[in-house]
C-alpha cells in the first residue's frame, strides 16, 4: 500500500522581511489609482442608455426615462481652448484644468518641460522643498536603478556558482574520479549553476551579504556608528573653514516665503497637429486660436475647421509652405492624420514613435498601464489610375514610395529588440479633390491597409 508522500516544508516570507533576513520590510509608497484617474478614454461626455430586456417590459420605461432626462437636461460638453504656435508648428494648451483633462482622458499631448506627463510643477516644488511625495519620473528612475542593481547581482551570483562548479569538477578530476561521474557535492554545484536566479533571490542574497558585513564590522569595532545609505560629501579645507553669518535666512524661512507666494506653472501641454485636429474635428472638444504676437492681439473667434486643415497641411512641410499654395492629397498631414483617426476610432491610444524610428506607437489602454504593443510606419500608396496616367506622375510616386531593404531591416531590428510588432500601414492616396469644404467626404476617399512584419529569431521560435 502506497504511503502518502511527506509534505515538504518551504520557508515562508514573514511580514518582518524576506526569508532569513530578520529585517523589517520597508513599505512601498502607495501607487496612484490609474484606473480611477484614467477612467474616461476620451474627453467627451457619454449618455448611458439602460439595456432593453425583451422579456421585461419595464425595461422600456427605464429607456424612455433615460431619453427624457437627456432631452430635458442634456449633458454639458466641455470645450477646451488652445493656441497654434507657428514657430514650432504645434498646438499649446496653457490652462491647467485643460491640461489635466486632456492628459487624463486619452493621454493627449506631452508636457513642454517633461518627457511625457506634464509634471514639471510637482518636480519643481519638490526641488524647492514644498512637496514631499515622489514624482512619476523619480518613481520610474528608482525602479530602473533597482532592477539594474538586481540584474547585476543575479549575474554575479550565477558567475560565482559557475566558478564553484568548475572548482569542484577540477577537484574531482584530481582525486581520480571516474570520467563522467561526479560526487554528490559536484552534482549539486552543477544544479546550482544551471539554476536561473530570480530578481527576488538576488535581492535576498544581497540583503543577507549586507547584513553579514555590518555584523562583522560591528564585532570588529563595537563603538563605530553604522554607515548611512546616503552618499557622503567631503569638503575641502577651505570650505570647512568658511563661517556662515547667523543673519542668513534659514531653510524654514525660505520655505515659508515660497509657500506664501503663488508658485507659477511655467509648463504647457504641447499637442501634435494630428491630436489637435482629432479633438477639433473628430470629437468637438477643442477650439484652436491664433497665438497672440507682439504686434497682434489674440483672436476672439476660433479658427474654422477648413482653415485649420489648410494651416496644418502647410505646416507639415519643413520649412512651412506658403499659405497660398494649393493642397495636395498626399500632403504629409493628410496621410498621417488618416492613420491617426483610423486607430483612434478603433480604441487605440496613439503616441509618437520617434524614439523607436517609427511614426506612431499603439497602446492598448495607455502608457501608464503597459508598454506599447505595436509600432506603426506610415507609407503612402498610389494605386489609383490617376497617378499612373503620365510618366511624370509615375516618377513622382516612385520617389514617394521608395524604401530600401536596409531601412526595413534596421526598423524591424529595433522593434524586435524592444519587443514590439512592426505594422506597415499603406494609405491609398486619392486623386486631387476639387473642394475641401466637405472634410468627411474628403477623408472617406482614403483607404488604409495594414501589414504585420515580425523578425524571425531562432532562439525564440524553436520548438
Amino acid at each position: 500500500m502506497a504511503t502518502p508522500a511527506a509534505k515538504m516544508e518551504t520557508p515562508q516570507a514573514t511580514p518582518s522581511g524576506p526569508v532569513g533576513t530578520g529585517r523589517p520590510r520597508t513599505p512601498r509608497p502607495p501607487r496612484p489609482n490609474f484606473r480611477q484617474i484614467h477612467q474616461f478614454p476620451l474627453p467627451v461626455n457619454v449618455h448611458h442608455v439602460p439595456p432593453v430586456i425583451p422579456h421585461n417590459p419595464l425595461s422600456l420605461i427605464s429607456v424612455a426615462l433615460s431619453y427624457l432626462t437627456f432631452l430635458i437636461m442634456p449633458p454639458r460638453q466641455e470645450v477646451y481652448s488652445a493656441y497654434f504656435d507657428k514657430a514650432t508648428s504645434s498646438i499649446q494648451v496653457t490652462d491647467e484644468k485643460s491640461i489635466k483633462a486632456l492628459w487624463e482622458m486619452g493621454f493627449f499631448g506631452k508636457g513642454s518641460l517633461s518627457r511625457s506627463e506634464p509634471s514639471w510643477l510637482a518636480r519643481e516644488k519638490k526641488r524647492r522643498g514644498l512637496h514631499d511625495g515622489k514624482t512619476s519620473e523619480e518613481i520610474t528612475r528608482a525602479r530602473r536603478e533597482e532592477r539594474r542593481a538586481l540584474k547585476l547581482e543575479r549575474a554575479r551570483m550565477e558567475k560565482l556558482a559557475i566558478e564553484e562548479t568548475l572548482k569542484a569538477e577540477a577537484a574531482a578530476r584530481e582525486n581520480g574520479s571516474a570520467e563522467g561521474q561526479l560526487p554528490d557535492d559536484t552534482a549539486n554545484g552543477t544544479a546550482t549553476a544551471t539554476e536561473k536566479y530570480s530578481l527576488k533571490k538576488a535581492k535576498e542574497a544581497k540583503m543577507l551579504e549586507a547584513r553579514e558585513a555590518r555584523l562583522a564590522a560591528h564585532n570588529a569595532d563595537p563603538e563605530q556608528k553604522p554607515e548611512s545609505n546616503g552618499k557622503s560629501v567631503r569638503f575641502s579645507p577651505l570650505v570647512q573653514k568658511k563661517e556662515f553669518s547667523s543673519n542668513s535666512p534659514s531653510s524654514e524661512t525660505v520655505a515659508e516665503a515660497l509657500d506664501a507666494d503663488d508658485f507659477p506653472n511655467e509648463e504647457h501641454l504641447q499637442l501634435s497637429n494630428e491630436e489637435a485636429f482629432f479633438l477639433v474635428y473628430g470629437l468637438g472638444a477643442l477650439q484652436v486660436y491664433d497665438a497672440p504676437s507682439d504686434s497682434k492681439l489674440p483672436s476672439t473667434s476660433p479658427t474654422p475647421i477648413s482653415a485649420l486643415l489648410q494651416q496644418f497641411c502647410h505646416h507639415s512641410f519643413q520649412p512651412a509652405r506658403d499659405d497660398t499654395a494649393a493642397l495636395q492629397p498626399d500632403d504629409p498631414f493628410m496621410i498621417s492624420y488618416t492613420v491617426y483617426h483610423h486607430f483612434r476610432s478603433l480604441g487605440w491610444v496613439i503616441r509618437s514613435g520617434v524614439k523607436f524610428g517609427t511614426d506612431y506607437l499603439l497602446y492598448n489602454r495607455g502608457p501608464v498601464f503597459s508598454h506599447a504593443e505595436f509600432a506603426v510606419v506610415v507609407i503612402p500608396s498610389y494605386s489609383h489610375p490617376y497617378w499612373s496616367a503620365t510618366e511624370e506622375r509615375k516618377q513622382y510616386t516612385a520617389e514617394k514610395q521608395a524604401r530600401s531593404w536596409w531601412w526595413l531591416h534596421c526598423v524591424n531590428r529595433v522593434q524586435a529588440q524592444v519587443m514590439k510588432s512592426l505594422c506597415l500601414v499603406y494609405v491609398d492616396v486619392p486623386p486631387p479633390a476639387a473642394s475641401i469644404d466637405d472634410i468627411g467626404a474628403l477623408f472617406r476617399q482614403y483607404k488604409v491597409r495594414e501589414f504585420m512584419i515580425k523578425r524571425w529569431t531562432p532562439n525564440r521560435t524553436r520548438d
